[in-house]
């Protein structure tokens, strides 16, 4: 029986928790609440932590719309509509269905930023000499326009988990910057 201050998992998750979300999330979330944006994500690597942090920003209610965590493959075809056949030939963890999996956030969300995610986090998918443990694929499509990402990040899976959702938010961030020059003082 656990007594009062000897919860050990509540300290760590709380711990965990504590610097949550990133100054880059919270960048992103301020310059989409700013142009009065909506985003959306489809998360197979990241299994719905990128949408939870987005979910901690103050802007959290004006900018995020939602998202499916789609991990298994069934859910990628059932959801958000990719054949089982496109899959196989190109794996889930790739750029193919990392775009096929944005898109299909087009059925259940006007986001005017739709993000998917894939990767390799663990070994036992996908791995190759080409395609290692740590390679994240991120498809984004902003105001119809798309913009793929290839990046392989280095560490044990909750660090590539963090890395991968930190460079979610720099891509919005780069975008938006790029799209009108965006400039503000925070």
């Amino acid at each position: 029986m656990l007594k009062q201050g000897h919860c050990f998992s509540c300290i760590y998750i709380t711990l965990m928790f504590t610097a949550m979300p990133s100054e880059l999330i919270l960048e992103s979330a301020r310059m989409l609440a700013d142009w009065g944006m909506k985003i959306a994500f489809a998360e197979s690597a990241t299994a719905g932590r990128l949408a939870a942090e987005f979910s901690l920003a103050p802007q959290s209610g004006a900018i995020l719309e939602g998202g499916v965590v789609c991990y298994d493959a069934e859910v990628k075809q059932r959801l958000l509509g990719l054949d089982k056949a496109f899959i196989e030939r190109y794996t889930p963890e790739s750029a193919e269905v990392t775009e096929a999996i944005a898109r299909g956030l087009q059925k259940h969300f006007s986001a005017n930023i739709l993000v998917g995610i894939t990767g390799l986090t663990t070994p036992g998918g996908s791995e190759s000499e080409d395609k290692p443990v740590g390679t994240i694929f991120i498809h984004a499509i902003i105001n119809g326009r798309s913009v793929p990402l290839r990046q392989v990040f280095e560490g044990q899976p909750e660090e590539i988990v963090i890395k991968a959702i930190d460079r979610v938010a720099q891509l919005i961030v780069d975008e938006l910057k790029k799209a009108s020059n965006y400039s503000c003082n925070y």
